[in-house]
């Protein structure tokens, strides 16, 4: 017979068994919930897939019967994985470097992105059968054909390759001697290849000759990798295996009645189809300024709110205001806005927050702005000579009147052009909300430049819409700047 000597001891070890065992409950539910996370999506009647649209005949944006769509043969996997399932297909576009990040929190379902199942993805996600098998090529110039045609020539040369690809390491394995250059999107890389920056961009064959064959400067190189087989498979969440079957299910199907060929006939015809170059992307620049403007708009008015409390916090005489501002301020101006953006998006998904891209980017501007705008609102207030104050409370005027009334009126003519300043600004850094998939002008850009094959053009073209948009915010806050100095 069990007998129990110490039943204090024995309580505490049942609490501490109960508290440990609480806390891998959340671990054990989300990995029945995994389980069953094919029912899931039948649930909420919607397969979210991820990928990043500057990759023809991949997956790039085209202007189908008047409208902007994106299309390819990765589109049509998912939409028949999407048929299969019984369910709506809907597509988040993002970065590359972000889809795994957006997997991993939930944001989307799969990774249909021309994906590879290298041996470090397999440590973090799933992966499916593969649907596709190609070889990696090298893009070179023409110029140089006779000069690079073994992988031992790229020695001491500037190769290029995608941010977190396959072909990124596999520049870095056997082209040695090469520098490689990691960028996020392909259409970049063709372009520092155009104008000299490096000499080759590692690309997946079908993306390779669809490069070359739209630019007569461009040829493949004769080089062959001797790893260059690359499998291309759908990315999903560990442990989603009833996910997985059916998806594998799908590519089954696929294989057996050979859609692929068809898949990739129909993205082709539609990567080459001709028309005027403003009537086919015009829209795509319209709708990114209008994406930047409200960007913007929103990042500075509700910067401006949430600013104007930290300054008063921070200019409060009780330290447990004034402590909590300073903290903020210090840590938004001491990291990059990239990181916020990121924290703001995947971060939340921690807490059940399933916010857009969109929302998410609005959210990190404004949070960004507030602190600047604090600053600029605080110097302006201490600006203000104290005899002011000083005044008003002898007329009877409390603290709050005081600066309601009489300080901050003044101070508001002199934080104007800095406010000015700080809307230029964000106009421009909104352009950092594209690695989410935030549909903003520099988005946009690399959208025309992938389906349009025409790297440099665009950027013009942006260029010009920037200048257009910050010169007359300035020339305006001009106008109302000198108007505020004709009141005094």
């Amino acid at each position: 017979m069990l007998t129990v000597k110490h039943p204090k001891k024995l309580i505490i070890i049942s609490f501490i068994v109960i508290f440990i065992f609480s806390l891998c409950m959340p671990f054990l539910s989300a990995k029945a919930a995994s389980d069953d996370s094919l029912q899931q999506i039948k649930d909420k009647k919607q397969l979210v897939v991820g990928l990043s649209a500057d990759y023809p005949p991949y997956e790039f944006h085209q202007t189908v019967k008047g409208k902007d769509e994106i299309v390819g043969f990765d589109i049509s996997i998912a939409q028949k994985i999407a048929d299969d399932m019984g369910v709506k297909l809907s597509i988040k576009e993002m970065g590359f470097d972000s889809l795994l990040g957006a997997l991993k929190t939930g944001k989307i379902d799969l990774i249909i992105s021309g994906m590879s199942p290298t041996p470090e993805r397999l440590k973090e996600v799933d992966f499916s059968d593969p649907y596709m098998a190609v070889e990696q090529e090298i893009v070179i110039r023409k110029t140089d054909k006779d000069k690079l045609k073994s992988t031992n020539d790229f020695s001491g040369t500037k190769v290029g390759a995608q941010k977190q690809t396959t072909q990124e390491e596999l520049a870095q394995k056997e082209l040695t001697g090469s520098t490689v250059t990691s960028l996020q999107k392909v259409p970049d890389l063709i372009l520092n290849l155009k104008n000299n920056k490096i000499d080759a961009v590692v690309l997946e064959g079908p993306v390779a000759e669809a490069y070359a064959s739209q630019d007569d400067t461009l040829t493949i190189s004769d080089a062959k990798f001797i790893n260059g087989g690359k499998e291309t498979s759908v990315a999903m969440e560990k442990g989603a295996t009833t996910l997985k079957d059916q998806v594998n299910h799908s590519i089954k199907e696929i294989k057996d009645k050979k859609l692929l060929k068809d898949y990739q006939k129909e993205a082709n015809e539609l990567m080459f189809q001709k028309s005027n170059f403003f009537s086919q992307y015009g829209s795509y620049f319209l709708k990114g300024t209008l994406y930047t403007i409200v960007l913007a708009a929103i990042g500075v008015f509700c910067g401006a709110i949430f600013g104007a409390l930290l300054a008063l916090m921070k200019l409060a005489k009780t330290r447990w205001l004034r402590w909590p501002a300073t903290w903020y301020i210090e840590f938004v101006r001491g990291t990059p806005l990239l990181v916020q953006i990121f924290i703001v998006f995947f971060g939340t998904q921690v807490f059940g927050l399933n916010l857009s891209a969109f929302i998410s980017g609005c959210i990190a501007l404004s949070l960004n702005s507030a602190a600047y705008v604090a600053e600029i609102i605080r110097a302006g207030i201490t600006a203000v000579n104290k005899g002011q104050t000083e005044a008003a409370r002898s007329l009877g005027m409390t603290q709050n009147q005081a600066m309601r009334f009489i300080i901050l009126p003044q101070a508001i003519k002199n934080i104007l052009p800095a406010l000015g300043n700080e809307f230029v600004t964000v106009i421009k850094e909104s352009s950092i909300v594209s690695v989410i998939g935030v549909g903003e002008l520099m988005f946009m850009t690399g959208v025309v430049q992938g389906a349009s094959f025409k790297p440099f053009v665009p950027l013009i073209i942006t260029s010009l819409i920037y200048f257009v948009l910050t010169f007359s915010l300035s020339r305006l806050l001009g106008i109302a700047e000198r108007r505020f100095k004709t009141s005094d």
